[in-house]
């Protein structure tokens, strides 16, 4: 297990780009905002009025600095209970565990849900902050995700125990969330595109892919609602659209790939607050690869059904479905070696949310690679797919206690646009002061 320290501490980008000598300042902290987990902003303050002791134990405290990055505990909770329930070499014991932790994780996902609606009807201002914020904003494609790992355990699971009716069930949350990761995708990264201030390569991260990721995850889920929806129509239109939702996520997320790599080639690795980010890329290669990988299997079963296309066509999109998801998880482990040696590099770096990324982009690339052994098969993928599960669950242990002990000392909850948010009520009320 690497060093840390905690709790969370803010690390300025240093002008070199290099990041392992480089010393905390002041005036690298507003650049590294841009990719930074908006949990990890210290010296904040959440409004004016707050700084005594007995506001910052109140509930609206939590409610008010409650960002959507605490939506990546559900992504990595639920990656962990659907690899734990799909293991190649599984056990009764085992899938008893994984639906503790789905269970564990729809309780996690209500609160956070109810928490995150508290804030924007209590505080609606923070809203339009929050969607405006250059790092804020991209962690609302984690909402969409956390909720797909709900959806493919309810399917593995609840489907099979509680008949058809489960099956449509699970069909209306997919749309649900279709539809948000739809919006998250083509939304913000809009905004990025028309924001005020400009953004210098420097300050780009991998959290960049979290809005568009959500198109990618969506479209694996449809792969997996298609396969157990009884009537063949509707399975039919939920593979067409889960192929567009492919077809928008994964080539945009390689666009992003590609000038990420660029910048660390020109800047070097990620300062230690955010070294954890160069897993993100395994992300969008590794969903994708499994995703690409379900939705052959379900026009191979589905097609036929409904007449679809030429005969034999599913058949064909299985197998290219097994050559993309092949191309994917090989593009994934040139980024695991570089997140790894960035990790070995670096040794000690600071707690912060952002440590969530050891569990989901590693998680779903362990589901391709556990997919690619069931399609071979080949026994090679099914016990790389079982070794890299065992560690993806040691990573979930580890970062939910980290997790927890900042959330009872309150070191997680910090909210960085509510700074933004103060800065143009300054604004407003001097030129309304001019004007009298």
């Amino acid at each position: 297990m690497p060093d840390m320290d905690f709790p969370c501490v803010s690390n300025g980008p240093h002008p070199s780009g290099d990041s392992h000598h480089q010393e905390e300042t002041t005036s690298g902290q507003q650049q590294a905002t841009i990719n930074r987990p908006p949990s990890c902003r210290s010296g904040d303050t959440t409004e004016e009025d707050e700084s005594n002791s007995k506001h910052e134990r109140s509930w609206r405290y939590i409610v008010r600095n409650f960002t959507p990055a605490w939506f990546s505990v559900n992504m990595g909770t639920g990656i962990t209970s659907v690899l734990l329930n799909q293991l190649p070499y599984n056990g009764k014991w085992l899938y008893y565990i994984s639906i503790v932790i789905f269970a564990l994780n729809v309780l996690l996902f209500g609160i956070f849900l109810t928490i995150s609606i508290l804030r924007y009807l209590l505080y609606p201002k923070i809203f339009y902050a929050m969607i405006t914020h250059p790092a804020q904003s991209l962690f609302l494609g984690t909402l969409p995700m956390g909720f797909a790992t709900i959806i493919n355990m309810f399917c593995f699971v609840c489907v099979p125990a509680w008949g058809d009716w489960a099956a449509y069930f699970a069909w209306g949350m997919w749309i649900a969330d279709a539809v948000v990761s739809f919006l998250t995708c083509y939304c913000v990264p809009f905004v990025i595109m028309t924001r005020s201030s400009t953004i210098d390569l420097q300050a780009m991260g991998a959290a960049w892919l979290l809005p568009i990721v959500a198109c990618v995850v969506a479209a694996a889920t449809g792969g997996i609602v298609a396969e157990i929806l009884p009537n063949p129509q509707y399975a039919l239109g939920t593979i067409i659209v889960s192929y567009i939702m492919w077809g928008v996520g994964v080539p945009l997320a390689l666009m992003i790939i590609v000038i990420y790599l660029m910048r660390l080639m020109l800047y070097k690795l990620p300062p230690k607050a955010l070294i954890v980010s160069t897993f993100l890329p395994l992300g969008p290669l590794g969903q994708g690869g499994f995703g690409i990988q379900k939705l052959g299997a379900a026009a191979q079963k589905v097609f036929p059904l409904t007449g679809t296309l030429r005969a034999g066509t599913g058949d064909t999109l299985y197998d290219i479905g097994f050559l993309l998801g092949l191309i994917l998880w090989a593009f994934g482990t040139l980024w695991l070696f570089f997140a790894i040696c960035a990790i070995v590099r670096v040794r000690k770096f600071p707690f912060n949310l952002g440590w969530w990324a050891f569990t989901f982009p590693l998680g779903v690339f362990t589901t391709c690679t556990i997919q690619l052994g069931k399609s071979m098969p080949s026994k090679f993928f099914r016990v790389l797919g079982t070794i890299l599960s065992v560690c993806v669950l040691l990573f979930w242990i580890m970062v939910s206690i980290l997790t927890l002990k900042g959330v009872f000392n309150r070191s997680l909850f910090v909210a960085p646009c509510l700074k933004d948010l103060r800065e143009i009520e300054r604004r407003k009320l001097e030129a309304k002061r001019e004007k009298n």
